[in-house]
């Protein structure tokens, strides 16, 4: 009879750990299943966008190591509509030659297969595009700027050295010379490469806002900005805000601008207008712009304004704000360049309609 007893306890006691470990087990499974659940939650679904493009501040999970294009677009008449453009990631607009302004577009995060026309160099943009680490990509310049191209170390490729190859330039017989030089982009980094050039470069990011600074924007409303460098002949460049979108939308001479053959409007998410000395340099009309002193400047984002002053920070052009760089939208940027004379005040025109 005892031992009956004993076989009865022994097997309630075994029922009772098997239950106890059941439960410690099913309590354990329930914990792992809740972090996993909350280490989901925690996750943010762009975990995988590791990476940022340094010149738009987009996030993306791609590796961002792609050297930087820069690359002379013409802004002549007879050169409109142009071919790339709205892929750039930066565009600088100066005045090149009498009240022609010209523009150097930085590509890297998206490339087109084709940018144009191209023209030639002038010193304020090849210096631009070696502060940025960009291989600088022009077609012809006049003697003594090729020399301080060379001079300077600059890592460049010239169209005329290619012209019309087929490869790396192609001239397209809709349009006249010197409006008709096209630049293949995908060729660059096989030509720059042969040149001994690297094709492959790491870069700091720019300054961009976070999504909460972009939602808390201040400033004067701004959805329409005309920038006048010229009224006779007439060069004016305008941006007009699409509150939809969030971008303006640019204009040169009172036509949209757009792509040659899509016709997809140029918009951008930041205007930079920043007001530096020109000096005309010869009788072609060729100018010195200073592009390191800093000054006035407006920048334009969300379809408000603020006065900033920019300053040229390790070769990039940045806003600034009782001495701390004002963070750029994150998206791309046009950075127009206006003379001090007759004035930022008397070249741009603010409103908000």
């Amino acid at each position: 009879m005892k031992k009956v007893l004993i076989f009865f306890v022994t097997v309630l006691l075994l029922f009772a750990a098997c239950s106890d470990n059941d439960k410690e087990q099913t309590a354990e499974d329930s914990e792992a299943k809740a972090n996993a659940i909350d280490e989901k939650e925690q996750t943010p679904e762009a975990s995988a966008n590791v990476h940022t493009y340094p010149l738009t501040g987009v996030k993306t999970d791609q590796p961002v190591d792609d050297r930087i294009v820069g690359v002379m677009v013409n802004n002549h008449r007879r050169a409109r509509p142009q071919t790339g453009l709205s892929k750039a990631d930066i565009v600088f607009e100066i005045l090149a030659e009498g009240t022609i302004t010209r523009f150097l577009a930085l590509f890297q995060s998206d490339k087109p297969d084709v940018v144009g026309p191209v023209r030639s160099a002038r010193e304020y943009y090849f210096e631009l595009a070696s502060g940025y680490g960009a291989i600088y990509t022009y077609h012809g310049a006049a003697a003594f700027v090729n020399d301080m191209i060379r001079n300077r170390g600059i890592e460049y490729l010239d169209g005329a050295m290619h012209d019309n190859d087929g490869h790396l330039f192609k001239r397209e017989p809709f349009r006249k010379r010197p409006h008709n030089s096209y630049l293949q982009l995908d060729a660059v980094y096989d030509v720059a490469q042969n040149k001994g050039y690297d094709i492959t470069k790491s870069y700091d990011p720019l300054p961009f806002a976070s999504k909460e600074q972009t939602e808390s924007i201040t400033g004067s409303p701004a959805t329409h900005v005309k920038i006048t460098y010229s009224d006779n002949p007439m060069n004016i460049v305008e941006y007009q805000y699409d509150t939809e979108g969030e971008t303006y939308t640019r204009y040169s001479d009172g036509t949209k601008t757009v792509e040659l053959n899509s016709q997809k409007a140029i918009t951008t998410d930041n205007i930079l207008i920043a007001e530096t000395p020109h000096q005309v340099i010869d009788d072609a009309g060729r100018r010195e712009v200073d592009i390191t002193s800093g000054g006035d400047a407006y920048l334009f984002q969300k379809g408000k304004v603020r006065q900033v002053t920019w300053e040229n920070r390790d070769g990039r052009i940045i806003a600034v704000k009782d001495g701390e760089p004002v963070p750029f939208v994150p998206g791309k940027t046009w950075i127009n360049v206006v003379p001090s004379s007759p004035g930022i005040d008397q070249s741009v025109t603010i409103s908000d309609e």
